[in-house]
């Protein structure tokens, strides 16, 4: 027999073997991702890929490989091999969907919104699409508006593995707990889907100095399984944690183990018979009774792939009863973790499935009657584009820590966060109303709602500052002798982000008319037209913050009819004012109606020359000047300036009679 036909013979032979080699390693990699071993999958995966040529297996393949990644949260290779998925030869429309959330999750917002929107092509359907698209521009405005929590890192207990899920062991918050998957952990095997060791429970105390101790294992509690997410009773006699019995290539499920304290010593950890065998239970946290336990399970019927669920009872040592899902306020169709339940009763989660920033975000959930939620996210700088779940609170206060892979590595982290004391402020300015000047050696008193009361002094600038506390309604009175008492108003009800007020006090000097703007009358009538009610209000206000004052209210026309005309107009319309003042409750022994009618002609100044530079400064607008100007209108300007409702102070020693 020739070589060729040797040769093609022997690879004719040769062709099952490959073709079988082939199908094992295939059906090895489909084992490792069914058994959650992802990050052993990566490796069949990639080696099944290389090896073949048949481009539908290449292209498997590579979405596998995506898969893969995205399970084990690496977003940044997971982004590489869907992009390489959805341009192989056979794409899937759900690698479109996943490469959008996995550059979601890289924090490349504008970039996500475009791919899901490619998505939303291959599948116009999809209910996710749109939320998907919401949420990245929601994202771009809580990082351009980030809440007032500062965040660090807890450098001292991090560690080149995850590390996640605190919780504080003692009342005065210096013993820490939380889950690992550091060298020490007594769990020495293999996770499958992480590449790293089991977890175990460690602790850290706080140090005279404020600094956390090195973590150590928390050896009495933890076994050769996985062990994590604690949580304490109020009165840190009793931890819930959970415990997973999971091989290297196989998944047995988890448990919520339950121990108590007896002076330093914990005793043998006992599992909660809360469901059945095949169900998992995880992420226990305790009520501050300890009547009731959230939780999170894969209960049948339940609304998305793992859900919260709570589970009560009558008495410590009584049973639990049967768990209630928390319903579709807390639920969704994704998948919510880590609940913690605060000593007031609000409920702190981590879902997938609410509008996030990212893949994990935390959220924060008020009971409402009627069993329902209102459930809001904590937006940044708490989330991120990254996971950020497991939040733990000190007692009575806005602060503790949580868990995040925001670091461009993949592996958790642990971070503090605190929200600083709101604090609040007011600079002010005292100015003479005409002249714009401030006004030095002003008072200015400090009227708040709490019952607080205080004064100060202005400066030679006219300025004063006080301190302000939160939730109070603030008024600022500013007096002066010669001027009318002057106020603002301020509150800092419904801030929540600390903030420094502006405030400028007009006072009014009494050594002059003082003008009442927007006073209308129909032609040739003294009944006052609704929309000088406002003006009028003003000057009720004025009164009623000057009450030892005593006015005159001086009413003008202008010169066009008769002067016993104008005169009798004018003083009806004078005391049309009055009555107005009086039905509002001022004192009438404090009201003088007189109507000047025509006899005294405005002064121009300043104000006037603004709107009507036309005119002269200082011209008196009598009869003979309007008649000079060049065009009726300017004439009838004038005599609209001449139309005028004013008042001056008579006193300013006026006592109310009894």
């Amino acid at each position: 027999m020739n070589k060729p036909l040797i040769l093609i013979f022997t690879l004719l032979l040769l062709f099952p073997v490959a073709l079988s080699a082939q199908k094992q390693k295939t059906e090895r990699a489909y084992a490792a991702y069914e058994a959650g071993s992802y990050y052993e999958a990566i490796d069949f995966f990639k080696d099944v890929y290389s090896k073949t040529r048949d481009k539908q297996v290449k292209a498997e393949m590579v979405f596998m490989v995506s898969e893969c990644y995205r399970l084990i949260n690496d977003p940044k290779n997971a982004e590489l091999w869907y992009k390489r998925a959805v341009k192989s030869a056979f794409p899937k429309p759900e690698a479109q969907y996943w490469l959008a959330e996995s550059t979601k999750k890289l924090g490349r917002y504008p970039q996500a919104i475009e791919e899901f929107r490619k998505y939303r092509q291959l599948v116009p359907g999809d209910p996710r699409t749109d939320q998907q698209i919401r949420s990245c521009e929601l994202a771009m405005q809580w990082q351009a508006s980030p809440e007032g929590y500062n965040v660090e890192e807890l450098k001292e207990v991090n560690s080149r593995f995850s590390d996640f899920s605190p919780s504080f062991g003692r009342d005065d918050h210096g013993l820490l707990w939380f889950t690992s998957s550091r060298d020490d952990a007594q769990g020495n095997k293999e996770h499958g889907a992480t590449g790293q060791s089991f977890t175990d429970l460690f602790e850290t105390r706080l140090d005279k100095k404020g600094k956390w101790s090195t973590p150590v294992p928390v050896d009495f509690l933890n076994s050769e399984f996985e062990e994590g997410t604690p949580s304490f009773s109020s009165d840190f006699t009793e931890v819930y944690f959970t415990r997973c019995e999971a091989g290297k290539r196989e998944k047995k499920g988890c448990v919520i183990m339950y121990s108590t304290r007896e002076g330093t010593r914990w005793s043998e950890p006992v599992k909660l018979e809360l469901l059945a065998d095949s169900l998992v239970a995880a992420h226990p946290s305790l009520s501050d009774d300890g009547q009731t336990l959230y939780f999170v399970s894969d209960i049948p019927g339940g609304l998305g792939s793992k859900d919260i669920y709570r589970s009560t009872r009558t008495s410590p040592g009584s049973p639990w009863s049967r768990p209630e899902n928390l319903g579709t306020d807390i639920n969704t169709r994704g998948n919510e973790f880590f609940p913690f339940i605060r000593e007031n009763g609000t409920l702190y989660f981590a879902s997938d499935g609410h509008i996030g920033m990212g893949g994990l975000d935390i959220f924060r959930a008020t009971s409402q009657a009627g069993n329902s939620w209102i459930v809001n996210n904590m937006r940044s700088p708490i989330n991120g584009p990254a996971d950020d779940f497991g939040i733990t609170f000190e007692r009575g206060a806005e602060k503790g820590a949580f868990s995040s892979s925001r670091k461009e590595r993949s592996e958790d982290d642990l971070y503090s966060f605190e929200m600083p004391p709101l604090l609040f402020s007011i600079t002010g300015l005292v100015k003479d109303e005409k002249s714009g000047q401030p006004v030095q050696g002003a008072t200015v008193q400090l009227i708040a709602s709490d019952g607080a009361n205080m004064q100060t002094m202005t400066g030679n600038a006219g300025d004063f500052k006080f301190s302000l506390r939160p939730e109070v309604d603030y008024i600022f009175l500013a007096t002066k002798r010669g001027f009318l008492n002057g106020k603002e108003k301020e509150t800092t009800r419904g801030q929540d982000k600390s903030r420094e007020f502006m405030a400028t006090i007009l006072l009014t000097p009494i050594d002059r008319p003082i003008e009442l703007p927007n006073i209308f009358y129909d032609f040739g009538k003294w009944d006052l037209r609704p929309e000088s009610m406002v003006s009028l209000d003003k000057l009720v206000e004025t009164l009623n913050d000057n009450p030892n004052v005593t006015i005159e209210l001086m009413s003008h026309t202008d010169s066009r009819d008769t002067e016993e005309y104008n005169m009798d107009l004018s003083q009806k319309r004078a005391q049309s004012v009055v009555d107005y003042l009086i039905g509002k409750g001022i004192a009438s022994d404090r009201l003088t109606a007189r109507g000047y009618g025509e006899g005294s002609p405005k002064v121009v100044d300043a104000v006037i020359m603004t709107d009507a530079p036309f005119l002269r400064s200082e011209a008196t607008l009598s009869e003979q000047y309007i008649n000079s100007l060049a065009s009726d209108e300017q004439k009838e300007i004038a005599h609209q300036i001449n139309r005028r409702t004013e008042f001056r102070v008579l006193r300013t020693d006026y006592v109310p009679a009894n």
